[in-house]
């Protein structure tokens, strides 16, 4: 990442020579620019101020250690002093975060918030250290315990926790040799209604015992180097508890009572808690606090686990501390990631199973209907997208230019034509037209979508935070010029149709009774099929393959011209300063052959959901009164975006509005100059009711849409207002397609 061959890509910050300015090992806001005194200083630093949109830091040209700081750009001329004013420095952790943050901004790449490698601990905010701390750890005094959170948690758990912890420790009291565990029962019950500001410890080990206990562990009660992410600490090396390695304490007929008819319905109760409070994310706390309890309180003998309440001046005295816990809720639990996996996408993973097994074991719909059954498969697309783009990016970001444009151009709209291929496909064989207008809906949404309500929205929520977001306008302005060629490209058959096409109507009545009088007619469109289809298949048709092979091909030289002859319009410069703490190698979250495998079980469950929704939308698009054009530019259009808005917004609450922008560009730019000829092309080799003429509703959404867009971003500058009314304009469209009648054939 940082050879002499790339030097004009990545070059070493001034910093590193100059002995007078900051060392790399501080904040790179303050070491990246020059000293003062020149022109050119002034001039950097007054840009820098201007070119914060990509949250990064300017590049200044590389200074020979021999040579003092005032003359770096005395050596210059003004043309090239300029240059460090448009150049733009990324510092990344690692060389493979180093290329995940180039890929970003290339053409035609995924943009992708979340690490490709895991970051060093040291290096973490406090607020997402905390999230992975154990339950374990006994803090000062921080307050009143009588939080929402903890409240919650008494309404939903401990309560019922309480009882059934008092009426096992009734039970093994009946047993008699099982009181023991009865009185740890009757002390864990108080504990679990409210855990708040007390702990749980294991007392010392006895001499004769100790020995025995230190060998097993291996001491590991400093809870460093967890690795378990629902447990939150460190994973023992055995089932067994540590403390409990004497074979004849298992043996004991108190303990085996305890395992047959306490242990297993306190394992139960607090599973359910463990996997409740997980799916809801924000009382992850509550799961960990149930996992632990499992697996290391209650395995212990009761004489070595002690309850004890907390005071604001204690500390224990003696005694690993096993349960401490505060706070029952997190909302900073969103941030969590297992195995760089963000927790949304691990609980919704369960629904893609579900779904899959509910859609094929119950073919005839006696357990769900097929809405139920429609609506999980939509919702399952949005995990599976996640995993796809996680695959992608981390293929990209540990892999050269070639493999991953070709990773990016090939499964980087695979979640669309999954479910646009498999639709025609229905459509093809139960000879209905209606899922081809569906698809070409979606294909509107899609773009409308991504042209008006994603960055729309991203300028909203951007803007709470920053006043004013500042972007790269001349990048922006080769994805709009680009939208302007595929857009035009796309309706330029339609147009075609309009202009030659003969009208057509279904029925016509006359109102005034009179022959010369108005004419009311329902069901019109143009035929292309007159004098039997001459004007389709000799003009519109070849009109038709020709712009699938011309977008594809202007694709391609945007990539050439983005990417090679004028990389300098995106501006950037992964720098050699890395940020303390980084000198140790990149750790990836998913390697290359584990991200292929992934990236193709997530391909292959995707066209597995996308089959379920295509073979269930039928009684919804036949029953419902909402129009079939409204149904296809929002849920079909939408959803499978959803992962691609929340990196959007990422983008923009750090002030980085630009790879806001460039994902809803880079998405239309895909839909016209990539989808859709696929599509067209597809139809070649498998015929099916799918043309490349579109309603007049789609063609005026769309050009009006993409007019807006270039007219907000002229100036490289926007607020919450200008977002706003991209949003609000989006909203009417949606009204306009809720209230428009039914598609023809459908």
């Amino acid at each position: 990442m940082t050879g002499e061959g790339e030097s004009g890509r990545r070059r070493r910050c001034c910093s590193q020579d100059a002995p007078d300015v900051p060392k790399a090992t501080e904040p790179q806001g303050d070491s990246d620019g020059p000293r003062r005194g020149s022109l050119c200083d002034r001039h950097c630093a007054a840009i820098n101020n201007l070119q914060g949109d990509l949250g990064c830091h300017l590049y200044c040209p590389h200074v020979p250690s021999a040579v003092s700081p005032p003359s770096c750009c005395q050596q210059h001329s003004e043309e090239v002093c300029e240059s460090c004013v448009v150049k733009t420095t990324l510092t990344a952790e690692n060389a493979v975060e180093a290329n995940k943050l180039s890929n970003n901004y290339k053409f035609g790449f995924k943009k992708w918030k979340s690490h490709v490698t895991a970051r060093p601990w040291e290096d973490r905010s406090e607020i997402v250290k905390e999230l992975y701390s154990d339950l374990n750890v006994i803090r000062g005094p921080g307050g009143s315990t009588v939080t929402f959170g903890n409240v919650l948690y008494l309404l939903l758990f401990g309560w019922w926790l309480s009882v059934l912890y008092v009426l096992v420790a009734a039970t093994m009291f009946v047993t008699v040799v099982g009181a023991p565990y009865g009185r740890l029962c009757w002390d864990l019950a108080g504990y679990f209604l409210w855990p708040f500001g007390k702990v749980i410890q294991r007392v010392e080990v006895p001499k004769s015992h100790q020995a025995l206990g230190t060998s097993e562990t291996g001491g590991d009660a400093s809870g460093a180097g967890e690795s378990s992410a629902l447990l939150g600490g460190p994973v023992p090396r055995r089932w067994r508890p540590r403390c409990c390695v004497n074979t004849g304490y298992w043996r004991h007929a108190g303990t085996v009572a305890w395992l047959c008819l306490g242990y297993p319905a306190l394992a139960l109760a607090h599973g359910l808690v463990c996997v409740t409070a997980w799916l809801l994310v924000v009382l992850i706390p509550v799961a960990k606090l149930s996992a632990r309890t499992v697996t290391r309180v209650l395995l212990l003998p009761p004489e070595r686990v002690l309850v004890r309440r907390l005071r604001m001046t204690e500390v224990p005295l003696e005694g690993e501390v096993i349960l401490c816990c505060y706070r029952a809720l997190n909302p900073y639990y969103y941030k969590y990631a297992v195995d760089g996996i963000n927790v949304f996408a691990v609980n919704l993973l369960p629904l893609v199973l579900v779904t899959l097994v509910l859609g094929y074991v119950d073919s005839h719909n006696r357990l769900t209907s097929s809405p139920v059954k429609f609506t999980l498969a939509l919702l399952s697309i949005m995990p599976l997208s996640y995993y796809i783009g996680m695959a992608i990016a981390s293929i990209s970001a540990q892999s050269n230019f070639a493999v991953g444009a070709v990773v990016n151009a090939t499964f980087g709209s695979i979640t669309e034509l999954t479910f646009y291929i498999t639709a025609l496909i229905k459509g093809s064989r139960e000879g209905n037209r209606c899922y081809a207008e569906i698809v070409k809906s979606a294909l509107t949404g899609t773009l409308v979508g991504c042209v008006l309500f994603v960055p729309g929205l991203c300028m909203v929520i951007g803007g709470i935070r920053h006043q004013e977001q500042r972007f790269n306008s001349r990048s922006a302005g080769v994805s709009s010029a680009l939208l302007f060629l595929s857009v035009g490209g796309v309706f330029a058959p339609t147009l075609f149709s309009k202009v030659y096409g003969k009208l057509v109507c279904g029925e016509c009545h006359n109102v005034t009774q009179n022959p010369l009088g108005h004419y009311l007619c329902h069901n019109c469109h143009f035929d292309l099929m007159e004098n039997n289809g001459t004007l389709y298949y000799s003009h519109v048709q070849p009109l038709v393959y020709t712009v699938s092979l011309l977008l594809p091909a202007a694709y391609l030289i945007g990539l050439f011209f983005t990417l090679k002859t004028h990389s300098h319009i995106y501006d950037i410069h992964i720098s050699d300063c890395h940020m303390p703490g980084h000198h140790h190698s990149a750790v990836v979250h998913w390697s290359r052959w584990r991200a292929l495998v992934i990236l193709l079980l997530s391909t292959l469950c995707m066209s597995a959901c996308a089959d379920l929704a295509t073979e269930h939308i039928s009684p919804i698009l036949t029953n419902s009164t909402i129009s079939q054009y409204f149904i296809g530019v929002t849920v079909l259009a939408m959803v499978p975006e959803l992962p691609e808005i929340v990196n959007g917004i990422q983008f923009a609450l750090q002030n980085n509005l630009s790879l806001s922008i460039e994902i809803g560009n880079c998405i239309a730019v895909q839909v016209c100059m990539l989808q859709i000829p696929i599509l067209v092309l597809f139809t070649i080799f498998y015929p099916t009711n799918f043309t490349l003429v579109f309603s007049d509703l789609h063609v005026y959404a769309s050009m009006f849409s993409v007019v807006l867009m270039n007219y907000i971003f002229m100036d490289g500058k926007c607020d919450y207002f200008q977002g706003t009314v991209l949003v609000m304009v989006y909203f009417i469209l949606l009204a306009v397609y809720f209230f428009a009648p039914s598609p023809s054939g459908c």
